[in-house]
């Protein structure tokens, strides 16, 4: 929904791992990393900052910080793009620490964002169907915006999403099933 966020694409299953353990010692290789992650890492970020210029700068922070632990990543403990997304978490956890306050861009910023869509009508329904989806999300707990985030902006299965949050997979379901609930109660109420 929110018009900032980049569409998914990612390599074969097996591939990352390949890539990774190439990384060590092979700047392509790392690039390749890059190209395929970028979007999945940016749009984690983006669902937990809703703020196109600070999501930039932590999907930067995550590769770099990526590039300097490439030769700790292993395997064997999990698919790259779990160790990758993990660490994107990570650094917007110290960002969000920094800078001790809540995550979200004020309602008044986000309604004056610039619409894709072509025409006015259509512009201001989106900006207020967008102002009010993005309230709605800032009303939910930090752990179901996190598993948005995950689910939505890096396109994970629930199954991953357990793997990374330390929850069950139901209970990722469940969590997640009842965000979109409340949130379709709230903008149905709208």
């Amino acid at each position: 929904m929110v018009d900032s966020a980049l569409p998914l694409s990612t390599p074969a299953q097996d591939e990352p791992d390949d890539l990774a353990l190439r990384a060590r010692s092979d700047p392509a290789a790392f690039a390749a990393l890059y190209d395929a992650y970028f979007t999945q890492v940016y749009n984690t970020v983006f669902y937990r900052v809703l703020n196109p210029s600070v999501a930039d700068d932590l999907t930067a922070q995550t590769f770099e910080r990526a590039l300097k632990n490439i030769r700790k990543y292993r395997p064997q403990r999990g698919r790259f793009v779990a160790w990758l997304l993990t660490m994107a978490r990570n650094v917007v956890r110290d960002e969000l620490r920094k800078q001790q306050v809540r995550p979200w861009v004020g309602i008044d910023q986000v309604a004056q964002q610039p619409s894709a869509a072509p025409l006015p009508e259509q512009m201001a329904i989106f900006s207020e169907e967008q102002t009010l989806l993005l309230a709605a999300i800032a009303d939910l707990s930090e752990r179901e915006r996190e598993l948005l985030a995950l689910k939505y902006g890096a396109g994970l299965t629930n199954r991953e999403i357990a793997v990374l949050a330390g929850l069950s997979e139901s209970n990722v379901g469940t969590i997640l099933h009842r965000s979109i609930t409340r949130l379709r109660s709230v903008l149905k109420e709208e």
